[in-house]
């Protein structure tokens, strides 16, 4: 069963103190400087399941001794709202041993975090900020950054590095008030077998859309993409959790009726234990009869891993994030996304096709050969050419940990100093070839041209002629395009009904008349909500004649035309850029050579 967030005695004694930890996941401020908040959030957070799991497992050891007892309390704001008077009144209400420790901290919301900081530290409350904006700089910076000197000069707390093993430092200076300025873990990353395993409270599992928990089975990339942190965070030297330890987690949240996972291993196909951790799933829901569902992310050479498509369906997997992140190998080199094959784009979405999963794919805009024209040409050859569900954009970014962001420091080049815009969706450096208008423009025009009407009926014609309901591809690209289009939010930072406080706008900006807030917030509600309501009737629509029409296992178009050798002398995917060829040739090579050792080995 889930654990308890306290363990304290039924009749506290006079002499036992209670020291309270606050784990707190910051979001961060939309265009007009509100708070990102829902009623109900779409992802849960892996870095709360994974700290909430240590800090259980140090009140279980009495981490900071038998007489003091470790209160928990974990929340996410992209759907609880946080007041700091609220934290420093229960901290000194509960004898004023405690510390707050903003999460995860992403770059696009560590201005927030620091916005939350301030207060606590002005009422002398001890803070500590982590996660990948810290860590990130720390790796890849000769010097700290200005906001996070800024944060130090406050006396707030820098965790660099991943905790487990480490909290029980954290947590004993923070009893003794004596937290360090710095706690730089970053030459030392931790293995993962055996230790805590993540769990969400039951509470912030049930503020997310569907009761789904998350975890992470392993961390690190070997990859060397430029525009990735996770290489300089987690290490390019990956580290597992065992099938053991998957199997506690999964028991778990099964006791508590969740049998929907999220894995958020960058790729875990390339996590050496997949085969036996897949394996024990697969006996919970052949043998058990648990329908256990996952959401897994992985390259786009999975399909090759013998074995591993195939039991990615049988275990469950209904969801596949893919880093595509372009479909021209000019860009993907300029990245070094090498390992990034577009002859094998084909092959590898019609395997997912084929066990029943939704593809979803990255897809990163703004790479230096980028034009407008150019974007829109390779988003009509990706919807006619690539069997691809659902498509999430993302504006290059030099994200502060990318070799990206280290670079252009480096050589002085201008990046936009507010880290609130750093979240995939804004344009934060100079283009080559395009305006900043230009690029946030067609950032916008590639949703669009991506989720017509005529091509999400498409999508629902596809998956009906796999025998697959059509209804739930429906529904996704429903979502992600509505969350970009009514909400200006990235779908993966989306949620189910807006919540917006008057007084939840980032320092700085004018706080609106109440009448004048509160009409236009009806407003924005009631056109939102309308619009959305007129999209669904497009898109049930389109559903409705996919679902009637009785040659739908009969429909057949190019993505789905199952890939031959002969593709890559008349796809646009390999004729249209200057690469193309290239990449075709090294394939042609590759899979010479192929047969070549297999006939030697004959």
């Amino acid at each position: 069963m889930r654990k308890p967030q306290t363990l304290s005695s039924s009749h506290v004694q006079p002499d036992r103190e209670i020291f309270r930890l606050y784990l707190i996941k910051p979001s961060h401020y939309d265009d007009d400087g509100y708070v990102i908040q829902w009623y109900r959030s779409a992802i849960p957070s892996n870095t709360m399941a994974a700290l909430n799991g240590i800090a259980l497992d140090c009140i279980q050891r009495r981490a900071l001794g038998e007489l003091v007892d470790i209160k928990i309390s974990a929340k996410d704001e992209t759907n609880t709202r946080i007041l700091p008077e609220d934290l420093i009144r229960d901290i000194r209400a509960d004898g004023g041993k405690g510390m707050v420790a903003l999460i995860g901290v992403q770059s696009n919301q560590f201005p927030r975090a620091m916005d939350i900081a301030r207060p606590l530290r002005a009422a002398g409350i001890q803070v500590c900020i982590g996660g990948f904006h810290v860590s990130g700089c720390l790796a890849m910076l000769p010097k700290l950054p200005v906001d996070i000197q800024e944060a130090m000069n406050l006396g707030i707390s820098i965790f660099a590095g991943e905790a487990e093993g480490r909290l029980d430092e954290v947590l004993r200076d923070a009893y003794d008030g004596t937290l360090k300025p710095l706690y730089n873990h970053m030459e030392d990353l931790p293995g993962l077998e055996g230790v805590p395993i993540p769990i969400l409270p039951s509470l912030n599992i049930e503020r997310n859309l569907e009761s789904r928990a998350s975890f992470d089975s392993g961390r690190g990339c070997p990859f060397q993409c430029s525009f990735c942190t996770i290489i300089n965070v987690q290490g390019r030297k990956s580290r597992y959790r065992t099938a053991d330890d998957i199997e506690l987690i999964l028991r778990d949240n099964l006791a508590d009726g969740i049998r929907s996972f999220f894995i958020t291993d960058d790729n875990f196909a390339r996590n050496r234990n997949w085969e036996a951790i897949f394996d024990r799933i697969i006996k919970f829901r052949e043998e058990v009869g648990v329908n256990i569902k996952l959401i897994i992310q992985v390259d786009t050479l999975c399909h090759q891993i013998p074995n591993f498509v195939e039991k990615a369906g049988r275990a469950g997997v209904k969801r596949v994030f893919i880093g595509l992140e372009n479909i021209n190998p000019d860009n993907l080199m300029a990245a070094k996304k090498r390992q990034n094959r577009i002859t094998e784009y084909r092959t590898m979405l019609q395997a997912w096709k084929a066990v029943g999963a939704i593809t979803y794919c990255g897809y990163i805009l703004g790479f230096p050969g980028d034009t407008p024209d150019r974007i829109l040409r390779d988003i009509e050859i990706m919807k006619r050419e690539l069997p691809v569900d659902i498509v999430e954009f993302f504006c290059l970014t030099p994200l502060p940990g990318s070799e990206d962001h280290k670079v252009l420091d480096r050589k002085g080049i201008w990046m936009d100093p507010d880290m609130n815009k750093y979240d995939l969706e804004h344009v934060c450096t100079g283009h080559p070839l395009m305006s900043a208008a230009e690029f946030q423009d067609i950032y916008h025009r590639a949703w669009d041209a991506f989720y017509t009407p005529e091509h999400i009926e498409t999508l629902m014609r596809r998956t009906a002629a796999m025998g697959r309901n059509p209804r739930k591809v429906m529904r996704l690209a429903l979502w992600f395009y509505a969350c970009q289009l009514l909400e200006g939010v990235h779908p993966l930072q989306g949620g189910l009904f807006r919540r917006k406080y008057r007084r939840d706008r980032r320092p700085g900006l004018p706080r609106v008349n109440p009448f004048v807030f509160y009409s236009r917030l009806s407003w924005n509600i009631v056109s939102k909500y309308s619009r959305l309501a007129m999209l669904y009737w497009r898109y049930s629509r389109a559903m409705t004649r996919v679902v009637k029409d009785p040659a739908r296992l009969d429909y057949m178009d190019l993505a789905l035309t199952p890939a031959e050798e002969q593709d890559m002398d008349e796809l646009d995917m390999f004729q249209a850029t200057e690469f193309g060829q290239v990449a075709v040739d090294k394939a042609r090579k590759d899979a010479a050579a192929r047969d070549a050792r297999q006939t030697a080995a004959q």
